[in-house]
């Protein structure tokens, strides 16, 4: 025999050896059938690329545009693939400190438009305003990015700049070059209102600390002689679901805040401990209070514990998990549904108030603090 005949031989046996290893991993790990050609589809694209497209690639790159356009064939929103800057700024941010201008932006019909400007940040240094639309970050449309992804490129290292493109209303489109700067924002703030003994207590995010920040807000509160509470959710974005249900735990009647149910239709509780809540209560919400916010709003609601006032919520009724995946980069990713006490899922739909207030536009007061304030003043003369 030949040694070119040996030579196919060997390589062929080769081939079928190494096919059937694959093929033998695809079914150990449960990949059979249609599963296991997609990665033999995917791998050969792969080696295809590496091998004969016209100059080098980097696998890492490859790869990273792999996951990433995988999670965006989901549809969602909420889902998406984080490269190892975007990670970062996310824990930041859950950590109640990261480098930013100091906006909150809300994400309606395609559009990005600041809802608030805190005082003595970057943002307001510029003369950013509420109701300010982004058009671009760093010269990239707003329309490339998942909607919660934009924040995210916002943010970055103190001290860096982000331009971004701004429209205002009947003004020519700007351009802002803002120098980040570390923004330490307590995401729960109190105080008595005109010297009244009606507390107020507003929570911008459930970040890591808000628990304890509204446990000390809210004590001080009572110490000074708080006879009824208003809390203003407005415009928060959600956050992290163990810092809501810490915040439902001093506000939401023993019993259930919300499940979350996962695909499978195993189901996981939140119940509250508190024994005495006869503390009256009223809860502002408007179109940017999502998640998180929704939830608290949500369970006060059913288990009948306050009076919502304001305009619906956003509607967002799913959970996120975020994992760390190998490369400091991670994976933020829809895995469940929650549903309030009395078994509604949101998703989509939002609270709607008991009190509807719309805030006018040139906002010279606001009508919807005026309002929780005179239901307020009713439940505590009740």
């Amino acid at each position: 025999m030949s040694k070119k005949k040996i030579a196919l031989i060997v390589v062929v046996t080769a081939l079928f050896s190494s096919v059937l290893t694959v093929m033998g991993l695809m079914k150990i790990l449960g990949l059979g059938g249609e599963k296991t050609t997609d990665l033999l589809r995917f791998f050969g694209v792969m080696r295809m690329i590496e091998t004969r497209y016209v100059s080098d690639v980097d696998s890492s790159t490859l790869m990273d545009g792999a996951i990433d356009g995988m999670v965006k064939s989901l549809g969602d929103p909420h889902s998406m693939y984080m490269k190892t800057s975007l990670y970062k700024s996310l824990k930041e941010h859950t950590a109640g400190a990261f480098g930013g201008i100091g906006v909150t932006m809300g994400f309606k019909d395609g559009k990005v438009t600041i809802m608030s400007v805190l005082e003595g940040t970057p943002g307001e240094k510029v003369g950013l305003k509420v109701g300010d639309e982004i058009m671009s970050v760093d010269g990239t449309p707003v329309t490339e990015y998942q909607p919660e992804e934009v924040a995210l490129h916002i943010r970055g290292e103190a001290g860096t700049e982000v331009k971004l493109l701004i429209h205002r209303a009947e003004e020519e489109d700007k351009e802002y070059a803002i120098e980040r700067d570390m923004i330490k924002v307590p995401s729960a703030k109190g105080k008595l209102l005109d010297d009244s003994t009606m507390g107020y207590i507003r929570i911008a995010s459930f970040a890591e600390n808000t628990g304890d920040e509204f446990k000390t807000e809210y004590n001080r509160l009572k110490e000074a002689g708080m006879t009824g509470l208003i809390l203003d959710l407005r415009q928060n974005p959600g956050g992290l679901i163990t810092s809501c249900v810490e915040v439902a735990d001093m506000l939401v009647p023993k019993g259930n805040v919300v499940s979350v149910v996962q695909r499978d239709g195993s189901r996981e509780n939140f119940d509250s401990t508190l024994e005495d809540s006869s503390l009256p209560i009223v809860v502002l919400i408007d179109e940017n209070s999502a998640s998180a916010s929704e939830i608290l709003a949500g369970a006060l609601q059913d288990r009948e514990a306050a009076t919502i006032v304001g305009m619906k919520s956003y509607g967002k009724g799913s959970v996120q998990v975020v994992v760390p995946l190998f490369h400091e980069d991670g994976l933020k990713l829809t895995i469940a549904k929650y549903y309030t006490p009395s078994g509604k899922c949101i998703d989509g739909i939002g609270i709607e108030p008991d009190v509807e207030v719309k805030l006018p536009e040139d906002m010279h007061e606001d009508t919807q603090l005026n309002m929780a304030k005179e239901v307020l003043q009713k439940k505590v003369n009740e």
